[in-house]
């Protein structure tokens, strides 16, 4: 959920640079500054990737049948979050100093040199964000606690098979009365079952 949350605001920001960028003046700038390389991977890594690691969290009990550490979860989503921040929040910076894009070096004293420090010590934080995710990956699919069949008292159907699922899945096709067929099996005493 940490993910799923760092993804909505992340993506806010991603959007609100992008409407900055709209603005012709303005991109007229900027487009080829830094401000659109942190721009863009405020999309790519604010939006997808924070999105997809979350699903991680989500899906891995279903695949391996092992729950991943919380607490190296955390870990993980923190220090990410704290090198995305410092990554791409300061590279915006340099992009509207005049800094610009595809260039592999520039000349000292031009006010980047601090900036770009910072965004290089938020890129090294990622990584290690990155080895205790796969760290916790590896561990947690030898020793993870088992994850059980629906480990997030969900709503959906392929909670309902074994973790991981066998091949065919379900032995019989479930009937699907609602948006929330498992939950709904699961709780017939909800005023909102369809089972009452």
């Amino acid at each position: 959920m940490l993910f799923c949350l760092g993804f909505l605001f992340q993506f806010l920001i991603a959007g609100l640079t992008g409407i900055i960028q709209g603005t012709v003046p303005v991109d007229w700038q900027l487009t080829l500054s830094y401000f659109v390389v942190a721009h863009f991977h405020y999309v790519i890594v604010g939006g997808i990737l924070f999105a997809l690691f979350g699903a991680f969290y989500y899906w891995y009990p279903k695949v391996t049948g092992r729950m991943l550490s919380e607490r190296l979860g955390k870990w993980h989503f923190w220090l990410f979050l704290i090198g995305f921040h410092l990554t791409f929040d300061v590279m915006h910076i340099p992009g509207l100093l005049g800094m610009p894009r595809r260039i592999y070096t520039y000349e000292p004293g031009r006010g980047w040199d601090t900036l770009n420090l910072i965004v290089s010590i938020g890129a090294f934080i990622q990584a290690v964000a990155i080895l205790v995710f796969v760290w916790n990956l590896i561990v947690s699919y030898f020793k993870g606690a088992k994850a059980g069949n629906d480990p997030w008292d969900a709503w959906t159907l392929e909670w309902s098979t074994s973790s991981p699922p066998p091949a065919y899945n379900f032995a019989t096709v479930p009937v699907v009365a609602s948006r929330r067929p498992l939950w709904d099996v699961k709780h017939p005493e909800d005023p909102d079952s369809q089972y009452e």
